[in-house]
């Protein structure tokens, strides 16, 4: 295994693919990390990863599968019992949250990134314009890179970079325009997998962000 110089945790959805060119703007070796975990359009968003990868020329990718997740169940992505909500989000922390899975997702980056060398782990997650993921808090982050410092080799120094966490939707589409970023190969619809649904909250806050930043969302859309 080659060593990196940072370990990027790209699902395949808007917000990750522009951290990617983030990273690569500053990094030369990079590795691109993706994580199934039973969810609804794992399909759909492993080839979105491959395509987005296949882009930016990355020779080291990993696939890590969590079927954990879905097997614990209560989250709409992974439990095909939940409807998947459209419209407005609510008050609190929504039934599309994944117990804990950003920090399952940092777990493997991060034992991914002491084994190669990578001095850095980036993350596509946004606070600011967010569903109230609890995971996707700078709190949580920089009591995460503590956590690492403490549990890994006194040599070891690993820093979780978080680029697009104060950023709302429309802001990252405009940063991915200037970095060149190839989002018509994003995926972030919940619930389909050919055409976007245009309806779950991914999907509306995604348009949003497209709109207000006077851009054309590239990828499809049923409604």
């Amino acid at each position: 295994m080659r060593d990196l110089e940072a370990v990027v945790c790209l699902s395949g959805g808007l917000d990750s693919c522009v951290t990617l060119a983030e990273a690569r703007r500053v990094h030369g070796e990079v590795g691109a990390l993706h994580l199934v975990y039973g969810q609804r359009t794992a399909a759909r968003e492993r080839r979105a990863f491959d395509e987005i990868c296949d882009h930016y020329q990355i020779a080291s990718r990993m696939v890590a599968e969590q079927p954990a997740l879905r097997e614990m169940g209560r989250s709409a992505l992974t439990d095909l019992s939940l409807e998947v909500p459209t419209g407005e989000p609510k008050e609190g922390v929504p039934i599309t949250y994944v117990p804990f899975r950003n920090g399952q997702i940092l777990s493997v980056a991060c034992a991914w990134a002491e084994a190669t060398g990578a001095r850095a782990v980036y993350l596509g997650a946004v606070e600011e314009d967010s569903s109230g993921y609890p995971d996707c808090r700078e709190l949580f982050f920089r009591r995460f890179e503590a956590a690492v410092d403490a549990g890994t080799r006194p040599q070891t120094r690993i820093e979780i970079c978080t680029p697009v966490l104060h950023l709302d939707k429309a802001a990252i589409v405009g940063r991915g325009v200037e970095l060149g970023a190839p989002l018509h190969l994003t995926w972030s619809c919940y619930q389909s997998s050919d055409r976007a649904c245009g309806k779950c909250e991914s999907c509306r806050l995604r348009l949003r962000g497209f709109d207000r930043a006077g851009r054309e969302d590239p990828i499809p859309y049923r409604s």
